[in-house]
Formats: structure tokens, sequence, C-alpha cells
């Protein structure tokens, strides 16, 4: 490598003109050569010495900056390693230094993989120092398999099959066509995203989690499940709820979760990044292990550059087309794109690895690249294939590395939800949700809702109710909300509807009395699939076009405004009704069922987050050698009975023995 990289740095030389090895008035050949050589083993040193500490510096440095402080940082290093040799006249340009570092340990890291292709102990030792692990006595019984579950976050069961039939995932393809794993789909709760489903599959229960945010009425928050301090609150209430840690508690590692599964190795897991556990259990100290490889920081900041190239450019391409539907994409969403595809995925691939050959028994982690590319281009589109491709290459990666595993391992891949397709709620009716919740409460909304065919609708509602007009002519709409003013919060194509100056949920009789109009609009507009209400009378009531209003325990005979939904939606429904923290109105979006589409009260054209389509057909990929997820002719419904099923593989594999509940106590002893 060491040769390599001098004669790297002798042909860097030879081609840009503001970089030299020898003096103005020309050196000899040799002096050159040695020059270069100096140069390129006091770079490689610096690099495997004065690296990691700069890393520990970028720790403190905002993710989306890190890439162009990678190449900045690794220039330096060369600057001073040229430095170094006193008797040479070598200079460089700063922004010269920079391509020049750059080049050097991009070839050095594919000239040390080539190196170990045929080398497997040559082989280990380079993914050892890729991960960054520490060496650590390995289990007692290291034969027994472990298992590693691999969440590609968002992929739907449908669109799974898609890629493997079109040849975009050959490694998931191999797996089925030999036979060494089973593809089952399983449905989602009513709340399909990841906070919810991630907490119920972690920690065993997803109680009382209704949406992705939602309004607290007992603490006067919004909680956010992607929001550490929320995180941490779920988990607590969860941890507290089962009466155990969760999947991952004895020897489990937890890489770029939302939760922590109970795991004591955790690294880029949101949950604790609000606290300090150490060195090894910081929310970020998966960045440390990975960039502390110079290679590993300029190989990942190369590829986000060219991924947020590439971003601009697909939705460039999008917009000369007229590409429906369609919605921005500038700003900071390329880098955000980039973060989640590139950099996350890099991170805790590396981090799984260096799990796996540290002999962990149980890994869980989570990659977001898919998810995030999907709401804004799609979730079937030629921008979602090509990030499929690398995802199938990062299975591909991670099996091959349980070939060096001091033990045997076995893979699980799974997503947390799908994503179902269609255009926003504002781009087909000129407003969005709260605009529509503000109209039916007879509240000032913006002049562009008002002139809308839905917004006139709503209006002309509240003034039928009322028998008065909605606002005076020309009064302005004040975006600042009085604490009587509805909150209205958005989870894909599902809304929430809190009033928070009353304390407890409201029932339909109360949001009557206050806003006549306001049940009325919501249920009749075209764009609402059904609204869950609390009813005085029956205990909850799904409200729908046309007067529609079923008590929750007649849904079953008499489907109604669920009819379109499909089955288990009826269920779902029940189950959220039973929550604490169930909103004051929960608002389903339209669904389509001959195309899946739904209409997200965000601005996404992927979505999940309710009832409709594939948001709730995930999949899991699993090894044979498990015994099945269910039995014949039943289905796999809700994330705590994903969870119960990843418990029992883990006690065939003679993982860690997570505490059983009292039921299956009861059941064992009898």
């Amino acid at each position: 490598m060491w040769a390599v990289s001098t004669v790297t740095m002798l042909v860097l030389a030879g081609i840009l003109p503001d970089f030299r090895l020898q003096s103005a008035d020309g050196e000899s050949a040799t002096h050159i050569a040695v020059t270069a050589a100096f140069g390129a083993g006091a770079f490689g040193v610096l690099s495997a010495l004065v690296w990691p500490l700069l890393v520990r510096l970028l720790l403190l440095v905002p993710a989306l900056v890190l890439g162009l402080l990678v190449f900045v940082l690794n220039g330096s290093l060369l600057l001073v390693a040229l430095r170094l040799n006193p008797s040479s006249s070598a200079e460089a340009a700063p922004e010269t230094a920079v391509v020049v570092a750059a080049v050097m340990s991009a070839v050095a890291s594919a000239t040390g993989g080539a190196l170990a292709v045929r080398d497997d102990d040559a082989y280990r030792r380079r993914l050892y120092r890729l991960a960054d692990r520490r060496r650590r006595r390995l289990p007692p019984s290291p034969s027994a398999p472990g298992t590693v579950f691999l969440q590609l976050d968002g992929v739907g069961h449908d669109v799974l099959l898609a890629a493997i039939g079109k040849g975009v995932m050959p490694t998931a393809a191999q797996w089925l066509e030999e036979g060494t794993h089973r593809l089952t789909p399983w449905r989602t709760d009513w709340s399909s995203q990841t906070g919810a489903s991630q907490l119920g599959i972690l920690h065993g229960t997803n109680h009382d989690v209704p949406a992705f945010r939602w309004y607290d009425k007992d603490s006067r928050e919004v909680t956010v499940c992607n929001r550490p301090t929320s995180a941490a609150e779920l988990q607590r209430r969860a941890v507290e709820f089962t009466g155990d840690g969760g999947l991952l508690t004895v020897d489990g590692a937890s890489r770029g979760n939302l939760f922590s599964g109970g795991a004591d190795e955790q690294a880029l897991v949101l949950s604790i990044a609000t606290r300090r556990r150490g060195r090894e259990n910081r929310s970020r100290a998966g960045y440390f292990a990975y960039f502390s490889d110079p290679a590993n920081a300029v190989r990942t900041a190369m590829s986000f550059v060219a991924e947020v190239g590439r971003e601009i450019g697909q939705s460039t391409r999008a917009v000369i087309r007229k590409q429906r539907p369609r919605v921005s994409r500038g700003g900071l969403y390329p880098f955000v794109r980039a973060f989640a595809t590139v950099v996350e995925r890099d991170v805790v691939v590396a981090a799984v690895m260096g799990d796996m050959l540290a002999g962990r028994t149980a890994v869980y982690a989570d990659l977001v690249a898919y998810d995030e590319v999907a709401h804004h281009s799609g979730p079937m589109s030629r921008d979602t294939e090509k990030v499929l491709e690398r995802l199938d290459r990062a299975l591909a990666l991670i099996a091959n590395v349980a070939e060096h595993a001091p033990r045997p391992y076995r893979i699980v891949v799974l997503s947390d939800h799908g994503q179902s397709p269609g255009e926003t709620f504002r781009a087909r009716y000129g407003l969005g949700l709260g605009d529509l919740v503000r109209a039916g409460c007879g509240l000032p909304v913006p002049r562009k809702a008002q002139r809308t065919h839905s917004g006139a609708e709503a209006r002309a509602a509240v003034r039928a109710a009322l028998r008065r007009p909605v606002e005076e002519r020309g009064e302005k709409h004040r975006p600042s909300r009085r604490a009587s003013e509805p909150l209205v919060l958005a989870s894909g194509n599902l809304g929430l509807v809190s009033f928070p100056d009353v304390p407890h949920r409201m029932s339909k009789e109360e949001i009557d009395a206050r806003h006549p109009a306001l049940l009325t609009t919501l249920a009749n507009h075209p764009g609402i699939g059904f609204l869950l209400v609390r009813s005085e009378e029956h205990g909850g009531v799904v409200l729908g076009a046309y007067g529609a209003e079923i008590p929750l325990d007649r849904l079953d005979n008499k489907p109604g405004p669920l009819e379109a939904f499909g089955p288990g939606a009826a269920d779902a429904v029940r189950r959220t009704h039973s929550f604490p923290h169930t909103a004051d109105i929960m608002v389903n979006s339209f669904h389509d069922p001959a195309d899946g589409e739904v209409l997200a009260f965000e601005e996404q054209i992927g979505s999940h987050g309710g009832l409709g389509g594939a948001q709730g057909r995930p999949f899991l990929l699993s090894p044979l050698a498990f015994s099945a997820p269910v039995e014949e002719g039943e289905e796999l419904v809700g994330a705590e009975h994903v969870h119960r099923v990843l418990r029992r593989w883990l006690r065939e594999s003679n993982g860690p023995q997570v505490p059983l509940t009292k039921e299956e106590q009861d059941r064992r002893a009898a």
C-alpha cells in the first residue's frame, strides 16, 4: 500500500500543475522518488494516528457540513506530511492538496481491499479496522448462532417483490430462490410508521402511540417519535408497561434505531441522544467508529457529494418533465437525502459488521435510505430502485462478513411499514387539513384557501350550520393560535385534531356543541375517508360521508366507511380508540383500493402513518432455520406480534434469554 501510495503521488505530481515534488531548478529522479515515498509514508502515519483525534472534533459539527470538513482536514494532513521532510522542496496549493489527499485515500482504500480479497485473516483485520470495534472476549458458546435483524425502513412487501422480479435486489432473490429464506407479509397497526412499529418490535408494546406526532394533554406538549426527548419517554413507558428491557437485553446491539431494545451496545440510537452514557454508548459513537478510518471518511464524503448531485439532477428532471404528483425537493433536502442514503447507511453497516466480527448474539439495525427517498420521489419510482440496489449490496456485504465471523449468523430482513402513493391533500384540493378544520370551526382561513373549491364548500357548510358569515369581509388570517383553537397535526395520511384548552378527550357531543359544522365538514369532504371520535352514548364511533355514524362494536357487521380499507381495519381503529392519548378527532384520508392511493396531509407523494394501501403491508424475510412466523392460514398482525416471533427465534438459537411474559410463564407451567 505504501508503494502504491508513492506511485499515486508521483503520478499526481506529474498531472497537477500546483503540486510538485522537486524544486524549480530540478532534482534527480531518485531524490523525487524518495520525497514521494517519505510524503506517502508520513501521510499514512498521520492518517492512522492524528485522524482519529480530528474525527472526535467532527462529532461536534453538524452532519450536513461533515463532507466538506473531511476533504479539508485530509488535505491539511497531506500538507503537514510534505513539510515533515526537511530535505524536500515539495509543495502544493491548499486546494490541490485536498484533491491529492482524496485521491490517495481512495486509492489506498481500494488497494487494501484488493490485497485482502484472497487472505481471510487480512480481510478480517480490515473489517475490524473499518468498524473500529473493541476486541472482547467471545460469548461462552460461540458456536451457537447469532442473529442479525436488518430493518429496511419503509420497504413494503409488494415493493420488495417488484424489486426482486426486476433483478434490482439479487441478494434477496438468491435467498428465496435457493430456499434458505421465506417471505412473510405482516400487517401494521393503524399508526403505520417507524415510531409505533419499531417500539412494538423492539420493546413488545406500542400501546398509546396513536401516530407519529400527537398532542399530549397531560404534558401539554406535542410528542414526536423522532424527537430524542419523546423517543426516550416512549421507551421508558414501554419498559414500564412490559416489565422487561426489550428484545436485545442480553448481549445485544442496537444500531441506527429510534429505540435501544435494551441493548448494552448502542450507536446512533435516538432515545439515548439526550444523555451521555460513556464513549461507546453515546448516540453518535458510531460516527467516530466509522470515520476514524480516513479512507472511510473520504469514500463516504465523495459518495455524499455525488448523492447531492444525483438528487438535484433527478428533481430537475422531474420539474422539466412536469411529473405528477410532485412535491418540492429544494432547500436542504438534497443534503438530508444524501445523509440518509450514504452516511447513515455506511455507518450502520460498518457497525453491524463490527458486531458480527465481535461475536455479538443479537443485532438490530435500521437502514432508512429507501423511506427518505420514497417520500419525495414515490414508492415505485426509478429513484427508489437505485436506492434498493445499494441496500441489496449492503445485504450482500453483511452476508459475506458472516462467513468470517467467530460464530454462525442468521440474517433476518424486515420492514416496519410500507408506503402508499398518491398526491398530497393540499395539491388536490388547494388547502391543507388545518385550513379545512379552521373553516369547519368558523375560524379565518388564508385567502388562497378561501378561493378553492374545498374552501368554498367548507365555508358554505359552516354558514348553513351557524346561520351567519364565517368572517367579516377583508379580515386577514392570523397564524397565531389561541388556546381555544384546534391544534391540527399530520402523520402521513393520518390527521389528528386536538383542542388544547380541554383537558380530557372531547366527545362528539361536546365537539358538536362547540363547533356544530366541524365534524360534518370533515366527514363529507371527498378527501376524507373516515373520522374516529369518542361518543358519550356509544363509547366510540366512526363517521363517514352522508351522515354515516357506526359505533365501534358494530363495525364487523357494518364496516361502512372502513370497507375500502380492507380486513383488520376495524380492529386497528378499536385498538387506537382505547389509547389514553388518542386525539379528539382522528382523521384518515380517502383511499382508493383500485390503485392503492391515499392523500397525505404532509408534503409527501409516498406516505405512511394511517390506513390504506401498501403502507400497512411490510414484510419479514427470515431463514428457514427458524420456525414459521405463524401457522399456515394465520396472519401476522401488529408490531407486538412481530416482537413475539423474534423473541421465539432468539430462544430457538440459544440467544439472549429475553424474560418471558407472565402469560408465557403460565403456559409453560401448564
